[in-house]
């Protein structure tokens, strides 16, 4: 999932039935329908959230944008400099010292961003590399690497030293991924083109790899803030489809993974379906249990139990990420440890 573009403007103007454009009153109710209908999805995770009018609220809310920066190439300190030369407004992000909220709509045609010191990121899609904790050194694997947000954060969190397996089932998605890994100065990647559910580990003359990260494709429900239309095609049938794809993905994850190595999965979406389910099926069938996420922000418990299906008990050591709580998108995350 791409954390660097806004959602496509409308190519034409909404038209009446007989043909004539439509006011800009028009236009705005429309907008505000279909707003609504999307929001209209949400309702599901009511006996999730403790305020639930809250939560629906912050998902109205547009999103900022928001910067990694990248310490291969740049201090914070000098990305702060280029912008106040260039009269672009920021702050830095609490909980992160490498993030910089910047009031500007194109974060991405900035000299910052040209010569690799920042990332747009969207803030919760930081807290899986957190989360993973790589060391310089190490070998380490992302699954679902493009287009490169959370592969150049974890080079970055390695310095740039040991390997990194940055891997991408879709092949149209592995040129934006080495075009951000070599803007932003990293040179311990390997960019492979597998599908994650039977990645062999023969290509790279390694037993298992230290830290897998599995930033698994998702109906990125918790996107809603910065792309609108995210729930306009939601299905409850594509749950089911996403999340079996999301369970062999875990699954190989594990299996490729050390004996006391981690595996971190992470989404952005609500649904119990493609977080607690996904991840409970893999602590029944493959060696590993879940330990506790330590995040520098406010997170609530995975839940244990959904519509009348019972999880493990060590679920409520994931984190969810609600958008009210942080003024952010929505996030999942757990933290395995390989037993066997």
């Amino acid at each position: 999932m791409s954390e660097t573009h806004k959602p496509a403007p409308r190519e034409a103007e909404a038209m009446s039935d007989d043909g004539a454009s439509d006011t800009p009153a028009d236009a705005a109710a429309g907008d505000t329908d279909d707003r609504e209908r999307n929001l209209s999805v949400l309702e599901r995770y009511r006996p999730l959230v403790d305020d639930f009018e809250a939560f629906r609220a912050a998902c109205a809310r547009p999103l900022g944008y928001v910067v990694r920066v990248n310490p291969l190439k740049a201090s914070v300190e000098r990305v702060e400099r280029a912008y106040r030369e260039a009269g672009v407004a920021h702050e830095r992000v609490e909980w992160h010292d490498r993030l910089l909220r910047v009031e500007t709509d194109s974060p991405g045609t900035s000299w910052p961003y040209v010569h690799g010191w920042i990332y747009p990121q969207e803030e919760v899609s930081t807290l899986p590399v957190l989360a993973l904790d790589p060391e310089p050194g190490e070998t380490v694997l992302d699954t679902c690497a493009a287009p490169g947000s959370k592969t150049t954060q974890v080079a970055a969190a390695m310095d740039d030293r040991g390997t990194l397996v940055a891997n991408d089932s879709n092949l149209g998605r592995l040129a934006p991924l080495r075009s951000n890994a070599q803007r932003l100065g990293v040179t311990n990647a390997i960019v492979t083109h597998r599908d994650a559910r039977n990645l062999s580990l023969q290509p790279f003359a390694v037993d298992a790899f230290d830290r897998t990260l599995v930033d698994a494709p998702c109906s990125c429900e918790g996107t809603i803030r910065k792309n609108p239309d995210a729930l306009t095609e939601w299905q409850r049938s594509y749950l089911d489809d996403v999340a079996e794809l999301q369970r062999d993905i875990l699954t190989r994850a594990v299996e490729v993974t050390r004996e006391g190595g981690t595996v971190v999965y992470g989404t952005c979406t609500f649904a119990p379906e493609e977080n607690e389910a996904v991840v409970d099926s893999v602590l029944r069938e493959r060696d590993c249990r879940l330990v506790g996420v330590d995040l520098p922000l406010h997170t609530e418990p995975g839940v244990r139990e959904w519509q009348g299906t019972e999880f493990d008990p060590s679920l409520d050591r994931a984190a969810r990420v609600y958008p009210h709580h942080n003024d952010t998108g929505g996030f999942f995350c757990a933290k395995l440890e390989v037993t066997g």
